[in-house]
């Protein structure tokens, strides 16, 4: 290992489809992930994290450019990310990094993925619907020259072998490695959660978080081996640990996990996320290494846009102003920061809503008959959700048009409005919700 290493190593450990509640630190009963939970309490946790797009291909255009899904013009699956759009390899990669791409990318419109659609990574082990290219025990990506690599073991594991085998070779000079699991997603031509063998019936019947308890969906087929996914990834994640520390670089390498979005289970519409609730939108996410290490508990709510000039601000490389997120690390070296502790929300294909999430209130808005796969903005939205989320963290019961709620859904409107013009450079018009009278509560059946 060099001796004379300025910068940190980085990694991002990026799971796909996965709640913040499958975590023991969020309450979680069932023990799936002490790695990650041990990483949050040494590390830095950020208690409250947001997607800002509940897609996979828009969430990964954001982490990929530290702006949201509409600034990429990635704003729903099948749009590849468009040349303009500066990529975290682009700014490692100018610094001095050597960078890699393992995994899911979703971000191409063809497969294998082009090198120029790679978003300027050196190393290439990825496919870009890895749903498609691979199964559970079936793991096939396309290397830098384009061939079909067919690796063995259970699919997290090959990829977690992948990532290992890429630290060992990149030791002497600093390195960012972003390592993309399709777990724990559903397998698409199966419409299942393929758990390794014997996981799944380890967690079949058991915790059952509150919301889906209440609306049902498909959380009794499915939590099973969802949550026997979401425990191998953990236990990558020790794997991952455990070879940096055998390496000598556990004290010199930064380790985001997070993940690009929730799982609803078909209970808020008839897929898994695309809804403005936290069972969408609502993810872990944790980091340690140089400048978190004991960072603690972040009280600020953190959206996916803001993780990327976190990683640049970690490695002393210029945040550029077009990132669309603030640092993290601004709270942890305690600079002052007065602004508005709330994230911005976009949701597509299945509607054009938009959604602003605070630490008490849900707040979000729909575009009426406009197509959320064809139109990526709307002029006119009109208002559909509002939750107190202190007094109904599951987001059971609708307050929307509520006339005892006038006053805090008009400051609520305001500020999605401020937040559209300050993202999207547009002014629409929000139509208010049929008025209620209070007391007449409406059951949220999506």
């Amino acid at each position: 290992m060099s001796t004379n290493r300025k910068r940190p190593n980085v990694i991002v450990f990026f799971t796909d489809q996965q709640r913040w509640d499958t975590t023991g630190i969020h309450g979680n009963p069932l023990g799936l992930t002490p790695n990650f939970d041990r990483m949050a309490q040494e590390g830095t946790h950020a208690a409250h994290s947001f997607t800002c797009q509940p897609v996979c291909g828009p969430a990964r255009s954001c982490l990929q450019t530290g702006k949201h899904a509409t600034s990429t013009g990635s704003y729903r699956n099948g749009i590849p990310l468009a040349e303009g759009n500066v990529t975290l390899a682009e700014h490692f990669a100018g610094a001095g990094y050597r960078t890699g791409y393992i995994g899911k990318w979703h971000l191409a419109d063809e497969e294998p993925v082009p090198a120029g659609k790679r978003g300027g990574y050196d190393y290439w082990l990825a496919s870009n619907t890895l749903e498609f290219s691979s199964d559970s025990y079936d793991t096939v990506m396309y290397d830098g020259n384009n061939q079909a690599v067919k690796l063995p073991g259970y699919r997290v594991d090959a990829m977690t072998d992948a990532a290992i085998r890429f630290i060992d070779g990149n030791q002497d000079d600093p390195f960012f490695l972003f390592l993309s699991y399709i777990e724990p997603h559903h397998q698409n031509h199966l419409d299942n959660y393929p758990a390794p063998v014997g996981y799944e019936g380890l967690y079949a019947g058991r915790w059952t978080p509150p919301d889906l308890a209440a609306l049902g969906g498909t959380a009794a087929q499915h939590l099973g081996g969802y949550y026997g996914m979401v425990k191998r990834l953990d236990e990558a994640l020790g794997r991952l640990n455990d070879a940096l520390r055998s390496l000598g670089l556990a004290e010199d390498t930064v380790i985001l996990f997070t993940s690009d979005h929730g799982c609803h289970f078909k209970t808020r519409n008839a897929e898994y996320k695309r809804s403005c609730h936290d069972s969408s939108i609502r993810v872990p996410t944790a980091l340690i290494g140089p400048g978190f290490s004991g960072g603690g508990r972040l009280k600020r709510l953190v959206s996916l846009v803001d993780l990327p000039p976190t990683l640049l601000d970690a490695a002393s490389i210029p945040v550029p102003d077009e990132m669309e997120g603030r640092s993290l690390l601004r709270e942890l070296r305690g600079e002052a920061d007065d602004e508005p502790n709330d994230v911005f929300v976009q949701i597509s294909e299945t509607q054009v809503g938009r959604a602003l999430r605070t630490p008490r209130w849900k707040y979000s808005v729909s575009a009426p008959g406009k197509n959320g796969w064809d139109e990526a903005a709307s002029d006119t939205y009109r208002e559909e959700f509002l939750y107190d989320l202190e007094a109904d963290p599951h987001e059971l019961a609708n307050l929307i048009g509520l006339d005892s709620y006038n006053e805090v859904t008009a400051g609520l409107r305001e500020r999605l409005l401020e937040r559209i013009r300050e993202v999207e450079g547009a002014s629409p018009v929000i139509e208010l919700a049929e008025s209620r009278p209070s007391g007449q509560r409406r059951a949220s059946l999506r």
